[in-house]
């Protein structure tokens, strides 16, 4: 008989794990909270085709015939260790693990893992992009690509994006290169307070996970405290590993890149820069590649993605900015420039103190639309910034920031998108087309 596996969530990665599983010869059942009509489009077109497989699905709760039997469960990374399925399971002394746990089991393929409150994605796709020039190193894990998927082809390592979910619930997990881009306050609701995050992404630097090299960052506070448990630590950000230094990065003493070249615009994109780096010289990777590699990057979408330039003025797309911390971290990135800042959407009632902070040292004009408009201009005033426009529509927005005649225009709406677009996609996507029909 077959030895049984459940999997929690018809997600991305729980299809991955199931379907790995079914062809290593596992009973796989998945379990679903949700109802099939509640699930989206991509997964409920999945459904029959894994019961074709011989998977059993069921959607809308989880029955304890699903439950009893299972020797391991792989969990998606939505579900929080606090959810009633997690109860019964540990009642009942079933292993929970990740996807990405499962997958490091199951392959001899090297990971590198990145993790940190931000940066993540971006430094994975760098990351991965660098390696590409010697090595076949895709991205996956949080990053949109379950390991699950790749671990029957032949990469020479997997670009593992870790978030603190899949984190926590990794037992065995050993990277063979683990960096850490940074630590601020997060998730603390799922995870049940702030040391319970940071404990959770410290689990891959600690014995018995820790990783051959530790990557950290040196202008941390937390990070350069936590650095003293760990092996073989490699800093970024710092004189001694790798550093900024009379407008470039150098490493080791190296001059590996002019930050001109850099595609990345601001010190947070630097500190990415540098991990990547660092990750390929322990891999053995020429400085003349890896500054070809950099040269080459293109930001993902929506995290301070150029656009284009036009008549002078260069403009920027960070509608993944949907909270005001996000945003602080595109507008603390120009120093010296006329900036106008399109902001606003849906609004969160989040503080807006530190970034109306930002905004007084960085931007010149700030273009507000959506929902937000009012307190957002009441707090920007309150905080000493008059130089506002109320718009109605992102595309009057642009259309009035364009006949200023700013050095940059720069959206990052500290909001969420929901008031005027379907997602911070949609409305990164709208920006770039409008922009790109000048």
């Amino acid at each position: 008989m077959s030895e049984k596996i459940l999997i929690l969530g018809l997600s991305k990665s729980g299809i991955a794990a199931a379907e790995f599983a079914r062809e290593k010869g596992y009973d796989v059942y998945i379990t679903e909270a949700k109802g099939v009509n509640e699930l989206k489009e991509e997964y409920r077109l999945k459904i029959e085709e894994l019961k074709n497989k011989g998977i059993k699905i069921e959607c809308g709760y989880h029955s304890n015939e699903f439950i009893l039997g299972a020797t391991l469960v792989v969990t998606s990374p939505g579900i929080p260790p606090k959810s009633e399925i997690f109860r019964r399971l540990n009642e009942q002394n079933i292993k929970i693990i990740s996807e990405i746990e499962f997958a490091y089991l199951n392959t001899k393929t090297p990971f590198i893992a990145i993790t940190g409150t931000n940066g993540k994605t971006t430094t994975t796709a760098l990351v991965s992009h660098i390696l590409s020039r010697k090595f076949s190193a895709p991205v996956c894990g949080n990053i949109g690509v379950p390991p699950c998927a790749l671990i029957e082809e032949n990469h020479d390592f997997l670009v593992c994006e870790v978030s603190s979910f899949q984190a926590q619930m990794t037992e065995k997990f050993r990277a063979k290169i683990a960096c850490w881009t940074n630590f601020t306050p997060d998730h603390i609701d799922w995870h049940g307070g702030l040391e319970n995050y940071f404990n959770a992404k410290a689990k891959i630097f600690l014995p018995p996970q820790e990783p051959e090299y530790a990557v950290l960052n040196y202008s941390d506070p937390k990070l350069r405290e936590f650095s003293e448990k760990c092996n073989n630590v490699i800093f970024f950000d710092d004189k001694n590993d790798c550093t900024i230094k009379d407008g470039y990065i150098f490493y080791k003493g190296e001059k590996i890149i002019e930050l001109s070249e850099c595609p990345l615009v601001g010190h947070h994109n630097y500190q990415n820069i540098m991990c990547g780096i660092i990750i390929a010289k322990l891999l053995g990777m020429k400085n003349e590649d890896i500054e070809e590699s950099i040269m080459t990057f293109k930001a993902p979408e929506h995290r301070l993605e150029k656009v284009r330039e036009l008549d002078g003025i260069t403009f920027y797309n960070d509608s993944k900015a949907t909270n005001p911390e996000a945003s602080i971290v595109a507008i603390d990135s120009f120093n010296n420039q006329d900036v106008a800042l399109i902001l606003g959407g849906r609004d969160k009632n989040t503080d807006l103190t530190e970034m109306c902070k930002s905004i007084n040292k960085h931007i010149h004009t700030v273009l507000l639309i959506g929902e937000a408009t009012e307190r957002f201009e009441e707090n920007l005033k309150k905080n000493g910034f008059s130089n506002i426009i109320k718009e109605h529509s992102l595309e009057e927005a642009v259309d009035r920031a364009i006949s200023l005649k700013p050095d940059v225009v720069l959206l990052s709406p500290a909001c969420a998108s929901f008031d005027m677009f379907n997602s911070y996609e949609h409305r990164g996507e709208v920006f770039k087309e409008y922009v790109l029909s000048k």
